[in-house]
C-alpha cells in the first residue's frame, strides 16, 4: 500500500489537509458476514484501458528486461491467491497476539482465514489475492460490494533463521474492533483507495457514490511494464511498422532512456573525489524520478486514476516534512517511503536518479555493498579507514551504515533513509532524535559521538542547522520567524525543506514572515510556490489577491492552491480578467478533493470550500455526505457545527457538538468547541465547567487552560483563574494574563514576576516590557 494512503502505521492519529488532524476515512456499507463465508471468491476482470497492451506483449521483444522484471517485487506486488503465489502456512494453524485471533486453513486451492469480521462476528473469509512477497506477504478479501480489504495478519516470508516463516499481526499493540477505521474491515484498510494504483497496472478505481460500491479494474494485476513506461500500443505499432518511421520517444508515453551520451565521471585530480555529470545535460532526469515518485512518496492524488508520464505535481500533492512523519532534521520516522528523503538529498540536486543505483527492471542494486556508491565516490577516499573510521570490511565500514540509517516498518520491513545525510549526533541530541552513531554504539552518548566526529573531521561547517528552526516552528515557539524565513528563501536548501519552513511561519505574519511569503511566491520550485499560497490562508481575504497570478501556473498543484487561497474572496473583488482563470482553477480544486469522494475528510474539505464561496446548500450536502460515510467522524461534526453557527443556527451547532462529545468522550477538541459556543451564547457557567474538563483531558495543551482561566476571571473567580494560569509556565499568553490580573488587583510584585517570566521567554516582548514599565511607575507613586 504505497503513497499517502498506507494505513499500516503505528499512529492512530492521521488527518488530511483542512480537517482537524484526526483520523481519515473511506466508508462503504458492510454486508452481513454470512454473505461472505461461502463459495469461491469473486475475481475482478482485468478491465480494458485504451492503449495498454500488457507485459506479455512487451516481453516478446524485450526478453532480457522481462526476465529481470519477473524476479522483482514489482512483478509480485499482487497476484491471484493460488498454491503458486500463497507463501503463508494455511495448514489449519491458529495464532493469537492477546488481542486478535485467527485460523488459517486450506481447502483444495482455496485459502481461508477465520477471524473477526464486520460487526465483530467471527467468520471464514476466503483470500482473493496475495499482496507483496518480501519480507512479508499480506492477503486480501473481496467483499460483495467490490471492496478489497487487507487482512491484518501477515506472513513473515524471511528465512526461519532470520526470524521468519511465521504469522504476525501488523498492529499487535492495538485491540482493534470492528468499526474502528484501522480494523481490517475498516476504511483505512481498503485496497481500492489505499493501495490499488501502486500495486497494479492501469487501475480504474470505479467508485460509485450513488451505490456505495466499487467496480475497480486493472489492465494487469501486478506492477507491469506500462506502470512505468505508460500505455504501449503506440510503441508496438512503431516496432511493427516495416519502415520504422521515427516518432517521439518511439511511441512511448514516458521517455525514460537517457540518450544524451553523457555519464557520471570522477575527474582525475579532483580533491572531492565525487563524480560529476560529463557530457550534454541528461534528457530524462525529471521523468525518471517522477515516474517513481507517485508510488514511492507519501502523497495525496489530485487527479483521478493518473497515468504514467504526467509530472508529479500535476497529479499529486506530496507530504512535506511533517511532525511525526519526519524528524526535525529530515530523518524518516513515519512510513513515508523514499521520495521525501531523496528530495532532501544532495544526490537529487546533483541530478542523480533512482536508476543510477537501482536496476529498474529487477529492482536490485546496480552493484553490491559499497560498490554501488563507488560508482560516483572515489573508493580511495571514501572507502578508507581515515574516512569511515571503522575496520575495513566491517558493518560500520559500509556506506549505508552512516549515511542511510534504517527504520523498521510493519514489524519486519527495514527501509533505509534516502537523504544520504552526514551524521550529526549533536543536532540529533538538540532535537531529541536518534542518530546513526549511537544507534550502533548503544552504550555511548550523542555528545561522545559528536566529539569523535569533530576530532576526525573538524567541527561542523556552516551556520545553525535547519533542524533547530524546524523544531521551534513545530512547537510554535516565538521568535522563529527570522530563522524560518531564512530557510524558506535560501535556494541552496532543497525545495521540500523550504516548503516546510514556509508552512511553519507564524501567523499573523511578522515583517520577516511577510517578506518570506512574498519571496517564495516567486520561487522557481513549484512545491515552494504551492506552500507559499497555502500560507496566504493565514491572511485576511482582502490580502490574498497576490494569488491571482498563480491561477494560470503551469503546475496543477500551484493552480489549485491559488484557488484555495482565493476561496473566501468574493467574485466581484477579483479583476474581471482573472475570473475565467479562477473558474478553471476552482474546478480543478474541487475535482482534486473529489478524487477521494468516498472518504469523509474529502467531503469535509469540499464543504469548507463551498461554504467560503457562499454555497450553503452545497456545503450542507457535503457535510451530510461526510457523516453518511462515518456518522461519528469528528472533523465533520465539529466543522459542521461551526458552519451551522455561522449561518445563525446555534441550536443545531450545539446538537452536533454534543453528538461529537458523546461519540468521542476522551477527545478535548469537541468539548473545547462546545465551551466556546456556550461562551458566545452567554452560558458562561456551563462553559467554565466544560473548559475544566477539557483541560483535564489535554493537560499539555495550554490554550485550553488559558481559555478556562479567562472564563473563571469573567465570573470574578480571580484566584482560581490565576491558579490555572500559574501552571502554564512556558505559555506566553497565560503569563501575560496572570500579570494583567495581578496588576489589576494591585498585587504589583506578583504582576512583575509574571511579566519578567514572559521576558525570559522572549526578551523582545514589547507587551511585557510595557507592563514592567507601568508597574515601575505605579510602584514609585
Amino acid at each position: 500500500m504505497d503513497g499517502d494512503r498506507d494505513p499500516r502505521r503505528t499512529s492512530r492519529v492521521r488527518g488530511l489537509p483542512r480537517v482537524l488532524a484526526l483520523a481519515a476515512a473511506i466508508a462503504v456499507p458492510f454486508l452481513p458476514a454470512a454473505l461472505l463465508t461461502g463459495g469461491a471468491p469473486a475475481v475482478a476482470t482485468e478491465g480494458a484501458h485504451p492503449g495498454f497492451v500488457g507485459t506479455t506483449t512487451c516481453a516478446g521483444c524485450h526478453t532480457v528486461e522481462a526476465a529481470a522484471w519477473r524476479t522483482s517485487d514489482h512483478a509480485r506486488a499482487m497476484a491471484a491467491a493460488t498454491p503458486a503465489t500463497v507463501l503463508g502456512d494455511f495448514s489449519g494453524v491458529s495464532v493469537t497476539d492477546g488481542h486478535h485471533t485467527a485460523t488459517f486453513r486450506r481447502n483444495g486451492d482455496r485459502f481461508v482465514i477465520r477471524t473477526d469480521g464486520p460487526g465483530g462476528t467471527v467468520a471464514d473469509f476466503p483470500v482473493s489475492e496475495t499482496f507483496g512477497v518480501d519480507p512479508l506477504q499480506q492477503y486480501l478479501v473481496l467483499f460483495p460490494d467490490g471492496r478489497r480489504q487487507a487482512l491484518p495478519w501477515a506472513w513473515d516470508s524471511r528465512p526461519r533463521e532470520e526470524g521468519g516463516q511465521r504469522w504476525f499481526h501488523l498492529m499487535p499493540q492495538e485491540a482493534l474492533r470492528a468499526g474502528d477505521p484501522l480494523h481490517w474491515t475498516g476504511r483505512d484498510q481498503n485496497w481500492n483507495f489505499m493501495c490499488a494504483s501502486c500495486h497494479s497496472t492501469g487501475v480504474r478505481r470505479g467508485y460509485d457514490a450513488a451505490r456505495g460500491r466499487y467496480d475497480t479494474t486493472w489492465t494487469e494485476i501486478s506492477v507491469g511494464c506500462e506502470s512505468c513506461h505508460g500505455p504501449g500500443a503506440a510503441h508496438v505499432a512503431w516496432a511493427q511498422a516495416g519502415t520504422r518511421v521515427e516518432i517521439a520517444h518511439r511511441g512511448l508515453a514516458v521517455a525514460l532512456r537517457d540518450r544524451s551520451g553523457g555519464a557520471w565521471r570522477i575527474v582525475r585530480g579532483d580533491p572531492r573525489g565525487i563524480a560529476r555529470w560529463d557530457g550534454p545535460p541528461r534528457q530524462s532526469t525529471a521523468a525518471q524520478v517522477e515516474t517513481c515518485a507517485p508510488c514511492h512518496a507519501r502523497a495525496r492524488p489530485i487527479v483521478a486514476d493518473p497515468l504514467p508520464g504526467a509530472r508529479f505535481l500535476d497529479t499529486h500533492a506530496p507530504l512535506l516534512l511533517e511532525r511525526g512523519e519526519y524528524r526535525a532534521d529530515g530523518q524518516i520516522q513515519g512510513e513515508v517511503f523514499e521520495w521525501g528523503s531523496f528530495a532532501q538529498s544532495r544526490m537529487q540536486r546533483a541530478g542523480v536518479v533512482c536508476a543510477d543505483c537501482h536496476d529498474p527492471h529487477s529492482g536490485r542494486m546496480r552493484a553490491e555493498g559499497n560498490a554501488v556508491c563507488a560508482q560516483c565516490h572515489l573508493p580511495a577516499r571514501f572507502e578508507a579507514p581515515d574516512h569511515h573510521r571503522h575496520a575495513p570490511g566491517s558493518a560500520g565500514a559500509r556506506c549505508v551504515a552512516c549515511h542511510m540509517p534504517a527504520v523498521t516498518y510493519m514489524g519486519v520491513d527495514r527501509r533505509r533513509d534516502h537523504a544520504f545525510s552526514i551524521p550529526r549526533p549533536d543536532v540529533a541530541a538538540a532535537i531529541g532524535a536518534p542518530d546513526t552513531c549511537t544507534s550502533c554504539h548503544a552504550g555511548r552518548t550523542q555528545a561522545w559521538a559528536a566529539a569523535q566526529l569533530a576530532s576526525w573531521h573538524g567541527p561542523p561547517r556552516g551556520g545553525p542547522h535547519p533542524a533547530l528552526a524546524i523544531l521551534a516552528g513545530r512547537a510554535g515557539a516565538r521568535q522563529t520567524d527570522a530563522a524560518l524565513a531564512a530557510i524558506a528563501t535560501d535556494r541552496t536548501h532543497p525545495a521540500i525543506l523550504r516548503a516546510t519552513a514556509v508552512t511553519l511561519l507564524p501567523m499573523p505574519p511578522s515583517q520577516a514572515s511577510a517578506g518570506a511569503i512574498g519571496a517564495t511566491l516567486l520561487d522557481p520550485e513549484p512545491l515552494v510556490r504551492a506552500s507559499a499560497l497555502r500560507a496566504l490562508e493565514g491572511l485576511d481575504p482582502r490580502n490574498r489577491l497576490h494569488a491571482i497570478r498563480f491561477l494560470t501556473d503551469e503546475f496543477r498543484l500551484v493552480r489549485i492552491e491559488a484557488a484555495r487561497a482565493l476561496a473566501p474572496v468574493p467574485l466581484n473583488a477579483l479583476p474581471e480578467a482573472a475570473r475565467p482563470a479562477f473558474a478553471r482553477a476552482w474546478d480543478e480544486l474541487l475535482a482534486s478533493e473529489r478524487v477521494a469522494a468516498e472518504r469523509p475528510e474529502a467531503q469535509v474539505n469540499i464543504a469548507g470550500l463551498l461554504a467560503q464561496r457562499g454555497d450553503q446548500a452545497g456545503a450542507e450536502a457535503a457535510y451530510r455526505a461526510a457523516l453518511a460515510r462515518d456518522s461519528a467522524f469528528l472533523p465533520a461534526l465539529v466543522n459542521q457545527a461551526s458552519f451551522e453557527e455561522a449561518r445563525g443556527r446555534p441550536e443545531a451547532a450545539e446538537a452536533l457538538l454534543r453528538r461529537a462529545v458523546a461519540a468521542h468522550p476522551q477527545a478535548a477538541e469537541p468539548l473545547y468547541a462546545l465551551a466556546l459556543l456556550q461562551v458566545r451564547r452567554g452560558q458562561i457557567g456551563e462553559a467554565t465547567d466544560i473548559l475544566a474538563t477539557t483541560s483535564r483531558l489535554a493537560p499539555h495543551e495550554p490554550r485550553y487552560a488559558y481559555t478556562h482561566a479567562l472564563a473563571l476571571h469573567r465570573q470574578g473567580r480571580v484566584d482560581a483563574a490565576i491558579a490555572v494560569l500559574a501552571r502554564q509556565a512556558g505559555h506566553r499568553d497565560s503569563l501575560i494574563a496572570a500579570a494583567t490580573f495581578e496588576r489589576d488587583r494591585g498585587r504589583l510584585g506578583e504582576a512583575e514576576r509574571y511579566a519578567r517570566a514572559v521576558l525570559a521567554l522572549d526578551p523582545q516582548d514589547r507587551e511585557a516590557a510595557a507592563m514592567l514599565a507601568e508597574i515601575a511607575r505605579r510602584s514609585s507613586r
